[in-house]
């Protein structure tokens, strides 16, 4: 996933200056160009998941084998 991100956020920012330096000034640009935005922006969510530290298992929450589930916690 960290690729990914990575990935989209190259390909956003190519395709913003593609747009611009490609299409005359008008509507295709600006849509373009938000495009271009947008595709950023999911590749920086993407990279920003990828590096978030997964939280710890919580124990003794019912149904997943915790305490009190009559594991070795009975002993």
């Amino acid at each position: 996933m960290k690729a990914a991100g990575f990935l989209l956020l190259v390909a956003g920012w190519l395709l913003v200056v593609c747009a611009l330096v490609l299409l005359k000034a008008g509507v295709a640009r600006n849509a373009f160009t938000l495009a271009g935005l947008g595709v950023e922006i999911l590749g920086l969510v993407l990279a920003v998941r990828a590096h978030l530290v997964p939280p710890e298992p919580r124990h003794g929450f019912p149904g997943h084998g915790g305490a009190g589930q009559g594991g070795l916690d009975r002993i």
